[in-house]
């Protein structure tokens, strides 16, 4: 099963069209979107504008796929979960978001190897297309890691916090 989210905040037609388009082509009928405050009428997947978080958990876990905006939380659920995840950022310049931080969320990710990440729809259809060229995600892990809170550790208790947290407020 393939499973698509914008999220809540808004519509997000560019990437639901797109999915919906790609399934009808495809003869896909197990994908299943969360399309958010959308008037859109897809032909070819199963919608719902809202879900509970606990029916979108459980659609994340069943999913062999997640498609998604370029939320933080649908990221790291997908990630958590050791989803293989493509994302499609907002845009703000397309009238989906106030500003353009999903475009830098999205590049950060992808830096890091952990996500595909479309930028177009055309974009979007190539990589739903190689289906079978993604491997699975590792899982992130629910907890920090023993390194990141002894970095974190080190970097408080040196006392540089204090000195940048001062130096900000200036």
């Amino acid at each position: 099963m393939i499973f698509a989210t914008v999220g809540t905040q808004g519509q997000f037609d560019r990437l639901i069209s797109t999915v919906d388009r790609w399934a009808g082509v495809n003869g896909r009928a197990d994908v299943f979107a969360q399309t958010g405050p959308s008037d859109y009428q897809s032909e070819h997947i199963r919608t719902e504008r809202f879900i509970d978080p606990t029916e979108f958990r459980n659609r994340v876990e069943a999913a062999s796929l997640v498609i998604s905006h370029a939320g933080m939380g649908s990221i790291i659920t997908a990630l958590e979960l050791g989803k293989r995840i493509i994302v499609m950022p907002r845009r703000a310049s397309l009238g989906e978001h106030r500003n353009d931080h999903q475009l830098a969320t999205a590049k950060r990710f992808a830096q890091q190897g952990r996500i595909a990440v479309a930028f177009t729809e055309q974009e979007l259809v190539d990589k739903l297309d190689q289906l079978q060229v993604f491997d699975k995600t590792e899982r992130l892990s629910a907890q920090a890691s023993p390194d990141l809170i002894s970095t974190i550790r080190t970097f408080i208790e040196s006392g540089q916090f204090r000195s940048e947290s001062r130096n900000a407020s200036l």
